[in-house]
């Protein structure tokens, strides 16, 4: 079993900056293939970015490529998301989620552990 803790979430103006952490008690942390995915109210599950077991390859959906960066530290077992240039349409709840033994995939039914989510709230 494997929780995942977010944290980071908060209210900011358009164009500014947040950086989220996920936490995660897996003692085999770098096994794992990480993601963040979204949601917005009304909305379905969005992805937003995946990170290989070793951080060394990465796939960003388009509507955040050039904006979010993904990262990993196999030591802290922790992944972040640092967003820039946000945008109202950013406004969701964040989840962290984990696939073990995968490659990076978009797709939310391939993770095996989520966490409880995030807000980022993104104000024009």
């Amino acid at each position: 079993q494997v929780q995942l803790v977010e944290s980071g979430g908060g209210l900011v103006q358009a164009g500014g900056s947040l950086r989220l952490s996920c936490a995660a008690s897996a003692r085999t942390f770098n096994n794992y293939a990480m993601a963040w995915f979204r949601q917005a109210p009304g909305k379905e599950r969005e992805f937003v970015v995946a990170i290989s077991w070793s951080g060394g390859n990465t796939y960003y959906a388009d509507s955040v490529k050039g904006r979010f960066t993904i990262s990993r530290d196999n030591v802290k077992n922790t992944v972040y998301l640092q967003m820039n240039s946000l945008k109202p349409e950013d406004t969701a709840v964040y989840y962290c989620a984990a696939a073990y033994g995968a490659a990076m995939t978009p797709y939310w039914n391939e993770y095996d552990y989520w966490g409880q989510g995030t807000q980022v709230t993104v104000s024009s």
